[in-house]
């Protein structure tokens, strides 16, 4: 999954079914492991976009042990790519105040301001991206939230800068790049918020 996800994979279809197999074969030894549930809803979720699947794994995860960031985590992920940005931000902040200085952190802050776009909430998408930004400068996806989140509020120069930074992290993403590599997720809003950034379509050559 993390190599289709992080752009290196060389076959990525290969990956995608690869990562489905190695879910069910994990499964297939014990399905009611918490932890071992959140990797597989996740996994599902971005590489396979069986959302019905993944979200009730992702229920089953946390029913299983509450107090679980893994699950949390998971769950805000799955939720937030089901097109459930509301319960999604819910997942997120409930994992986070399990582990508040997790060295994930950082991922489930992008993710939680990446489902506030899809809320249009981006004052709010701001303070996470740049928080996961403060905590993880070389994460990619934060810049991506901050560029998309500032250009839906007209502040055109500093979401070129958000680009500019993205691009200097990961100089090889554009839209395409990212429908690629995360699936037709529906993260519409996001994907709007690159464009009005100007972000290439394409990968920069």
């Amino acid at each position: 999954m993390n190599n289709v996800l992080l752009g290196y994979s060389i076959d990525r279809q290969f990956e995608r079914k690869e990562a489905v197999r190695l879910v069910r074969l994990a499964l297939s030894v014990d399905n009611s492991d918490p932890e071992t549930l959140a990797l597989a809803c996740v996994t599902l979720a971005f590489v396979a976009g069986d959302y019905e699947s993944a979200v009730e794994m992702a229920d089953r995860a946390v029913a299983l042990n509450q107090n679980s960031f893994e699950a949390w985590h998971a769950r805000g992920w799955v939720y937030f790519l089901a097109g459930l940005p509301q319960e999604a931000v819910r997942s997120f902040e409930r994992g986070i105040r399990m582990s508040p200085i997790d060295p994930r952190l950082h991922v489930s802050l992008t993710g939680m301001g990446m489902a506030f776009i899809e809320l249009r909430r981006f004052d709010e998408a701001i303070v996470a991206g740049k928080k996961a930004q403060r905590q993880n400068p070389s994460y990619s996806s934060a810049y991506v939230c901050l560029a998309s989140a500032l250009a839906h509020l007209g502040r055109d120069a500093d979401a070129r800068e958000a680009v500019a930074r993205l691009l200097e992290v990961d100089p090889t993403y554009g839209i395409s790049v990212r429908i690629g590599r995360a699936g037709q997720t529906n993260a519409k809003l996001i994907i709007e918020g690159l464009r009005k950034a100007g972000l290439s379509p394409t990968a920069p050559r």
